[in-house]
């Protein structure tokens, strides 16, 4: 290989070997200066050169590889006599891998760039990832200005696994450093109390190591540094490093007045650590100096026998006493998943809880319901307590109607609440005076509300040997890894308190190395995605640091959790005598963010402190991308083209590649390609023995609907399989080639394919696409727009009206179009470095992995890349696996093994300079072909007669109009193309959805969410009723929605629809037309053809599980036809068009309820009960629940679904503020116009044009009075 370039080193140490290893195996020469002979020794073996001098290393290099510890070796190295200087041309760029601080390195750029001809300094930080992903691979993080990140770029991307690019001033590698050394130092202290408190609580430390690293309190320095620790490995010499490296940070944070009081009392208690051990005692041991810190004796403790807490769980399960009936009391998110997990295994459950609707709730899913602890506990053998401290757990046991007055002798509790180890060995003792043979057993849980429904909680139980055989079962039924830990009822509490002090020190430290992060000027989300893969990263931190970057502080656990779990941890110091001052910093944090009205938020608001304290803001916008820079980030490309193997293969390779193309743009990579655009059985046939090594059939599904699609697909496979099998057997392998911006019917094509051909070993997906700019890169997908590269959720594609999408990242795309069925987390993939630095048979191997059934992303940038993989999944092919392909152009050109022509030119096409005029066609709509349009006008518009098709006229109006315009627009052309002028027939550019021309209901219910208030939907009846509606709107410039209830439309029919839509067609305000409460499908199947904009599935009279698949099943009609989907959860009392709700059948919507109704059903809007109610309310007054609307609102924000409030009329100003503050957008309002139209009738009046007149402007001042209240006068522009 030719050599690229010579490369230099000034300095070696053992990770810089490696960055030679990669730079001489890239093509490069590489040459060191270096004066340990050891390290000078094992660089000559890897192929390098020695050199004599820093000079001569520095002689005749393109880039200079420069490793200094120190600040005061700059001189001497760089810029004395013998300096590396004296042998640098102009150009050359100097990489600084160093430690040294952010200043030094500034000045040392600056001293290059002013006084010396060097201009091209770098700063890198190499270090190996932490995470599964690069473990042990190099990494790479620099920053620069762009001129020299642009000249060093080869150099580190040929040295590295991964490189990060700060295009920034120098020292940004040295900022990343020293955050990540924050954490790690925090997480060295915090894993030392963590086990310093699990001996103080009799708990052995092997085992809360073994299960704090598969906990949430795991984090990287828990997982690699508590091994040696407790075998006396880590000795002194490491925590005065660690010292140094902690001290440097405090000092920069002081001159940039930033509190770090994680750190800093970490830092002290790493301080009395080592005055604690002698100077001159080299073995002295960190275990050691702890252990004379906190008077624990952790050595001791870890040497002790040791026994397997999973293993006892095994035993106990299998002699455990069967459990005929059980109460389970706090039906909480985590609870209510518990109980009814219960329920699907066969045990009979008895419920309560305080919260009236979840009981409801509970009944519904099969659960037996009492109404209170004492009656709950009747007959059980095992109760339960899920609640949320221990106030609770006393009042649910001892309180008024408590639980252990009514419990049977025998009978056993689980306590499953996280509560402290007092509590649960006074509660032991206590039950043992009631003289009943109550037993307890102390069995916290963890792994969160979607663990608990499906009974794969991590489980840490004690408890005497009876109590535990007592509830085995139960416990073994809730878990998926169970526990079961020596030294009586307190011992599982106490794991759980152990993690809860690691997984709450983590949550604080992130936030505050983040807020660190954001003060030094580094960008926050690089700065995550650079821990994570090192080694300050936490499962915590991984977890709960995506929240502060969002800004998203939804609850999934709130701050005030952890004030309470913290406040266990330091309650339960004092009272074993051991100083946790991490712990108890920790703990003073999160009281803080309580303090300051964040309780109720997600833990991960504690960030909210620092951000308040100090001004800075870690909340990141993602950062743009350039193309260039990304893709000379990757690694160099596998150095053998594979296109040459690919078609010896194929000639070894029986089978046909068949591709069903989705529309007629897929054969622009191929050629000499068939392209079939029928399938039958006799066609497939002739095709198929003629041995091709790949056909197209253009099945133009893209246009269908989702069922004739897949109707279309399976007709086709059919056909394929029986032709296949007519003609000997032939094999073939079947491509869905689809759109580069993840556009078409996935998965509901390959569904289709699968349902045909039989399980396929992995669906590939691969919507790389080179001519179309699209890259997937880290299994995110890209948009190359201009220099930029935009994630496909991002661009206008990801808005298609059919095929729209959120995820950019293809893991979590497949989970989002598959409706959850394939979860991200199962995807696998295959990345650019294997495809880079392992080629074809890496590719090979990995698929050859592949559990069946596999989902398989692949990461491709350039065409090179699709042929490395194209190569390996042959040779997969050759060993009988099978796969389903759903993929871009790109892919099917590389498979087959094509090598691309150049572009056809007009002499090609036998077209000479004669000027003949040409036809472009231009239908795409969206904004991209806009701006394409757009400026093929403005370089070509004196010489380019343009045409514009009407849509509307096309879709939207009579037979007539649309055969008119045709013919309208095919005679210009033809005049135009007859007198040889070049012409452009292009379609307009406005975008129409297929149902009407209306403004839609999502746009206003979004603007109004936006402006801060709310749009009144009002119930119509009549064409009086429709006029009021829009004369009021037009008077106060505000929208409105006509709303037809089913009662309504029984009597008004079709014709009352029709006068709803032209009336909002027509009018000079922003009107649409909604459907309300649809209770059967068959009114909404006929209102959905109809010309509604917005419906509402009312299933709110149904079981919650028969409401789920009613609205779910409107919701994917409606959708189809691009409508807004409204649905009640809970139920209104009260009378609306003789449909009424008695008292004793209203019920509040449960917010834990909605989220998963939500989820599950995929509504746009949703109707909310909180006390309101249809018609008048009581003498009394309305009585929301303001508090229970504000929960709501909160969670629906984070869904994207609005607030709807029904029962509107008779409520006051403020209460109507109320709501609006809290996210109301749509108002319905019935009453109060029914009775203005009622009223008016009683006025006498000459003549009934004169009734009609006033019933509507009686109407309208209801109206009208309405919009002002809700504030939406004035908002129709």
């Amino acid at each position: 290989m030719a050599s690229k370039g010579v490369v230099g080193f000034l300095g070696l140490d053992e990770l810089s070997l490696d960055l030679a290893a990669s730079l001489l195996r890239s093509g490069y020469a590489v040459q060191a200066f270096e004066i340990y002979e050891p390290l000078i020794s094992d660089f000559l073996k890897l192929g390098g050169s020695r050199c004599a001098s820093a000079v001569e290393a520095g002689r005749g290099v393109a880039a200079l590889i420069v490793l200094i510890s120190h600040a005061d070796n700059l001189n001497d190295v760089i810029f004395g006599n013998e300096g590396a200087l004296k042998g640098l041309h102009r150009d050359v760029v100097v990489i600084l891998c160093s430690t040294l601080l952010p200043s030094d390195i500034r000045n040392l750029e600056k001293h290059l760039t002013d006084d010396c001809a060097t201009a091209y300094l770098v700063d890198a930080y190499v270090s190996r990832g932490k995470s599964e992903l690069l473990d042990g691979k190099v990494m790479i993080t620099s920053s620069g200005r762009s001129d020299s990140i642009a000249r060093a770029q080869p150099f580190l991307s040929a040295m590295c696994d991964k490189l990060y690019i700060f295009e920034s001033e120098v020292g940004t590698g040295s900022k990343i450093n020293m955050v990540n050394d924050l954490l790690e130092g925090i997480h060295l202290v915090a894993s030392l109390e963590a086990i310093s408190l699990g001996v103080k609580a009799d708990i052995h430390p092997w085992i809360v190591y073994d299960i704090i690293s598969n906990a949430a309190g795991n984090s990287w320095v828990f997982k690699n540094h508590v091994p040696p620790l407790l075998r006396g490995h880590t000795k002194r010499h490491f925590l005065n490093t660690l010292l140094q490296k902690l001290g440097v940070i405090l000092d920069v944070a002081k001159s940039l007045t930033f509190p770090l009081p994680l750190l800093a009392v970490a830092h002290q208690q790493l301080n009395l650590g080592c005055s604690h051990v002698c100077e001159d005692d080299d073995n002295a041991t960190l275990v050691k100096a702890w252990e004379e810190v906190l008077g624990v004796k952790i050595a001791d403790a870890a040497n002790a026998e040791i026994y397997s807490p999973e293993q006892l769980a095994n035993q106990n399960t299998a002699k455990s006493s069967a459990v005929n009936r059980i109460g389970f009391i706090g039906l909480g998110a985590m609870g209510f998943g518990m109980a009814t997990h219960l329920l699907r295994s066969n045990f009979c459950v008895i419920g309560f809880d305080v919260y009236k609707p979840t009981l409801t709730r509970f009944a519904e899913a099969g659960g037996l319901v009492g109404n209170s602890p004492a009656e709950v506990s009747q007959d059980v053998d095992v109760l339960v307590v899920m609640v949320t401290n221990e106030a609770q757990a006393e009042s649910i046991l001892y309180g008024e109607f408590g639980a252990v007055s009514a419990l049977p002798s025998g009978a056993s509790i689980i306590i499953s609440s996280t509560v402290s180890l007092g509590f649960v060995s006074q509660l032991e003792q206590r039950l043992l005076n009631e003289g009943k043979g109550l037993k307890l057993v102390d069995a916290p849980v963890s792994g969160g509300v979607k663990r608990a429904s499906t009974g794969t909680l991590t489980i840490m139980a004690s408890g005497t040997d009876e109590a535990l055989k007592s509830a085995g079962l139960v416990l073994a039924a809730l878990s998926e890894k169970l526990y079961i830990i020596r030294g009586g009822c307190g011992a599982g509490s106490g794991v759980k308190m152990v993690n809860q002090l690691l997984a709450g020190v983590h949550i604080a430290s992130g936030a505050e190395a983040m807020a660190f992060g954001a003060r030094l000027g580094l960008n926050t989300r690089l700065l995550f995605d650079v821990i994570t893969n090192s080694g300050g990263t936490s499962w915590m931190f991984e977890n709960r640091v995506p929240h502060m970057l969002d800004g998203d502080y939804t609850p999934y656990s709130a701050v005030d959790i952890f004030v309470k779990d913290l406040g266990i941890v330091s309650h339960e110091c004092s009272s074993l005598k051991v100083s946790l001052q991490v712990a108890t910093v920790a703990h003073q944090l999160f009281l803080s963010g309580s303090a300051a009205g964040w309780g109720r938020q997600d833990d991960a608001g504690v960030v909210k402190v620092y951000e308040a304290l100090t001004g800075v803001t870690v909340k990141g916008e993602p950062p743009v991308l350039k193309k260039g820079v990304v893709l000379k980030s990757l690694p160099a490309e596998w150095p053998l083209d594979p296109i040459d193997d690919i078609q010896k293969l194929n000639q070894n390779n029986s089978k046909t590649l068949v591709v069903l193309d989705d529309d007629p743009t897929g054969t622009q990579t191929v050629h000499d390609i068939e392209v079939l655009t029928e399938w039958t059985v006799e066609s497939l046939a002739a095709q198929f023995r003629k041995n091709p090594k790949c056909f197209f059939i253009l099945t133009n599904s893209r246009s269908l609907s989702s069922e004739k699609a897949s109707a279309l697909i399976k007709d086709i496979c059919r056909n394929i399989d029986t032709a296949a099998n007519s003609a000997e057997n032939i094999g073939y392998t079947v491509v869905l080639r689809g759109d580069s911006t993840l556009r078409g019917h996935f998965p509901e094509e390959a569904d289709a394919a699968v349902s045909v051909l039989g399980e396929m070993d992995a669906w590939i997906i691969c919507p790389f696409f080179l001519q179309g700019g699209r890259y997937t890169i880290e299994d995110i997908h890209y948009v190359a727009d201009s220099d930029k590269l935009i994630p496909a959720g991002e661009t206008e594609f990801a808005k298609d009206a059919a095929f729209g999408y959120k995820s950019s990242n293809l893991r979590e795309w497949v989970e989002e179009k598959t409706g959850g069925r394939i979860p991200a987390s199962s995807v696998t993939s295959i990345s650019i470095q294997l495809l880079r630095k392992g080629g074809p048979e890496a590719v090979f191997e990995h698929l050859s992995s592949l559990p069946k059934g596999s989902t398989c992303i692949v990461n491709a940038a350039s065409e090179r890349d699709m042929a490395v993989f194209a190569a390996g999944m042959i040779k997969a092919e050759l060993k009988g696996m099978r796969f389903l392909c759903r993929t871009a152009a790109s892919f099917v050109s590389s498979r087959v093994g094509i090598i691309p022509k150049a572009p056809i030119l007009p002499k090609d096409l036998g077209i000479n300079k004669e000027r003949n005029g040409g036809l472009i066609v231009v239908g795409s709509y969206v904004p991209k072909t806009t701006k394409q349009v757009e400026e093929l006008r403005l370089q070509c518009g004196q010489i380019l007669k343009t045409i514009e098709v009407s849509v509307d006229k096309l879709a939207m109006r009579s037979g007539e109009e649309r055969k008119e315009e045709i013919s309208r627009a095919a005679e210009l052309a033809d005049c135009f193309l007859r007198a040889r002028e070049d012409t452009l027939i292009l379609t307009s550019r406005e975008l129409i959805t297929g149902k009407s021309l209306l403004p839609s209901t999502k746009e206003l219910l979004s603007k109004a969410e936006k402006g801060g208030y709310a749009v009144g939907a009002f119930n119509v009846y009549n064409l009086e009723g429709v006029e009021a509606v829009v004369a009021a709107a037009d008077r106060e410039q505000s929208p409105a929605i006509l709303q037809i209830h089913p009662g309504a439309f029984k009597q008004g029919g079709i014709p009352l629809v029709a006068c709803c839509v032209s009336a909002a067609r027509q009018a000079s305000v922003p009107i649409t037309v909604h459907f309300d409460h649809g209770t059967s499908k068959q009114d909404l199947i006929e209102a959905l053809e109809l010309g509604f904009d917005s419906a509402m599935a009312d299933g709110s009279h149904l079981s919650f599980k028969d409401n789920v698949l009613y609205t779910r099943f409107i919701s994917l009609l409606a959708h189809s036809k691009g409508m807004l989907v409204e649905a009640e959860l809970g139920r209104l009392s009260g009378t609306e068009d003789d449909l009424t709700v008695e008292d004793f059948e209203a019920r509040l919507t449960d917010v834990h309820q909605a989220q998963e109704f939500i989820d599950e059903t995929g509504i746009d809007a949703l109707a909310v009960c909180i006390g309101n109610v249809h018609g008048k309310y009581p003498a009394t007054g309305p009585k929301l629940r303001l508090d229970l609307l504000e929960d709501l609102h909160t969670l629906c924000l984070k869904k994207g679904v609005f607030l709807v409030l029904h029962g509107a009329s008779g409520l006051s100003k403020e209460l109507i503020k109320g709501c609006i503050e809290r996210g109301v957008t749509k108002f319905n309002v019935n009453t109060e116009v029914r009775k203005a139209y009622m009223d008016s009738l009683n006025t006498p009046s000459k003549d009934l044009v004169d009734v009609l007149a006033s019933a509507k402007e009686a109407m309208k001042a209801v109206v009208a009075e309405k919009m002002r209240l809700f504030g939406s006068s004035g908002k129709a522009s």
